[in-house]
């Protein structure tokens, strides 16, 4: 076994006196001290509801508005679509234009899904029926998960059933099933987002 020796290329500031060294620490210290203290407390997009937590703040704005194409294949193995009247259901057809779905991210973890070629959006409402909606509403904000296995869910951020979330699902027959009756994890909840 080698064992190594540094004899060449100690650190580049070994050659600094120390007071110069402790001067610079002082200084850059002093500089991020002003950065923090200076910040603006009207501006809400620093804040956030837990910073009396003690946790680090971190800013997501890069995530809101990220559109992706995606087809969402069932556990099932059930496309869902979202045909031009606003039904809702699912098909086995690989080449329907009508589940061609645009996953947008309204905020963090939450999505809106819409469909290209009839233009509705995802919804739900509040007994849990799902529908396609014309225009987008609160009933359209799904929050997006990625479950154990891989596949993911979508529950309503709005409407919950005796403080239960409410899941898009599509039974065995790729026919949507209420929201109070499903739950995350069964399978009829669970999506695989195919990229196009």
């Amino acid at each position: 076994m080698c064992k190594w020796i540094l004899t060449h290329g100690a650190p580049g500031w070994s050659y600094l006196p120390r007071s110069w060294l402790l001067f610079f620490l002082v200084y850059l210290l002093s500089v991020t001290c002003n950065e923090v203290g200076g910040m603006d407390p009207l501006r809400p997009q620093e804040l956030s509801s837990n910073t009396s937590s003690g946790r680090h703040v971190r800013s997501y704005n890069h995530l809101q508005g990220d559109v992706r194409c995606r087809k969402l294949f069932s556990f099932h193995k059930y496309f869902l679509k979202i045909d031009d009247s606003g039904r809702v259901s699912g098909t086995k057809k690989d080449d329907c234009p009508y589940s061609i779905l645009e996953i947008t991210s309204v905020d963090v973890g939450v999505v809106a899904v819409k469909s290209v070629n009839s233009n509705y959006y995802l919804a739900m409402n509040k007994r849990g029926k799902v529908y396609g909606s014309k225009e987008f509403n609160i009933d359209c904000k799904l929050k997006e998960r990625i479950e154990e296995n891989g596949y993911n869910t979508y529950a309503s951020l709005t409407w919950k059933n005796n403080a239960r979330q409410m899941f898009v699902a599509l039974n065995g027959k790729g026919t949507p099933k209420r929201g109070p009756k499903t739950k995350r994890k069964s399978t009829n909840a669970h999506f695989l987002p195919i990229p196009l």
